[in-house]
């Protein structure tokens, strides 16, 4: 059994998909882009990007009952390989050190809405 997770305070899906699904006790958080669900517009700046893609996360974590300490898998696409020490360091914010999810950061050829970063999560309560 699934429930769909859905909340205004992140991005709506542009396609055929929900921003999360929670299948028994673990969520999979679709990607999430640096998209302000409170304007629609796409925030620019890789710090500012990758804080807004957080905040989305964080949205539909909090719908879910959850947050980031239950987040046991992450993974980033990015453009451009040379902006990870910026995503790194404002994704890092989020986490504790000793606690922090499993990761895998890819760069990427394009991403949706030519955005320069997207995150998916996993989460487990």
């Amino acid at each position: 059994m699934k429930t769909i997770i859905k909340t205004s305070k992140a991005p709506m899906p542009i396609g055929p998909y929900n921003q999360a699904i929670l299948s028994g006790d673990t969520l999979y958080i679709s990607g999430q882009v640096p998209m302000n669900p409170e304007t629609g517009v796409l925030v620019t700046g890789i710090e500012k990007a990758t804080i807004q893609v957080m905040e989305n996360l964080k949205a539909i974590l909090t719908a879910a009952g959850m947050n980031f300490e239950q987040v046991v898998k992450s993974s980033i696409f990015i453009t451009d390989m040379n902006d990870f020490a910026v995503i790194n360091k404002a994704y890092g914010s989020y986490f504790e050190a000793e606690t922090a999810p499993a990761r895998e950061t890819v760069q990427v050829a394009k991403l949706p809405l030519n955005v320069p970063v997207e995150i998916s999560m996993i989460a487990v309560r």
